[in-house]
């Protein structure tokens, strides 16, 4: 049986990557599908881990050779999921997690339909600037670029399956394990799965 497919996109400061993070510290046969970027590593990043740190040479060649599932530049910096990577794991039997932005989410759902989206939302315009602002990463600039940019990303959330608003962390988290619990429990997953049970039950 084939594991599932899941995309966790929100805008910058929503708190995706925390919740993304969360969840597959506390659920079994699930992973997080490292992306390939361009933009240098920040304090505590580690190759291979968080991500892989290519070069935009090394990038656009594996996009020419269609390596990606999704690609997308963002901030000025390129972003690419490797199809590899995703299927092999896929394949396994494990479910893969997908923390990209709805660029990359179109791409994928329209490569890969039987995908499941969801959407983060802040609370509110001012609870996602500070956010922004806690993380210490960002200048002035930057900030007010990715504040700019996050209405523009929150305008694609319709084209998601589901929808959470990041408000009370655990809850979000809570909601979120409720989605991948759903999506296993599906009569396409189940059917598979209890195969043997089904078969025994209508002998």
């Amino acid at each position: 049986m084939s594991g599932s497919l899941f995309i966790v996109a929100a805008p910058s400061g929503a708190g995706k990557t925390s919740l993304v993070n969360a969840l597959v510290a506390e659920q079994q046969d699930i992973a997080l599908s490292v992306s390939h970027t361009t933009r240098a590593a920040r304090v505590g990043e580690q190759d291979g881990k968080d991500y892989f740190f290519v070069s935009q040479e090394h990038f656009s060649s594996m996009q020419a050779e269609g390596a990606f599932l999704e690609s997308a530049t963002v901030f000025d910096h390129s972003y690419g999921t490797s199809s590899e990577a995703v299927f092999s794991q896929l394949k396994a039997g494990v479910d893969v997690i997908l923390e990209i932005d709805w660029q990359g989410a179109e791409q994928v759902r329209r490569n890969y339909p039987d995908s499941t989206s969801v959407f983060i939302l802040p609370p509110s315009k001012e609870a996602l600037e500070e956010r922004l602002r806690g993380r210490g990463q960002d200048d002035e600039s930057t900030i007010a670029r990715r504040m700019q940019d996050a209405e523009n990303e929150i305008s694609h959330y319709v084209e998601f399956d589901y929808l959470i608003v990041n408000d009370d962390f655990e809850q979000a988290l809570s909601q979120l394990v409720a989605i991948i619990t759903a999506r296993r429990q599906s009569m396409a997953i189940q059917k598979s799965v209890q195969a043997p049970l089904l078969t025994a039950l209508l002998a």
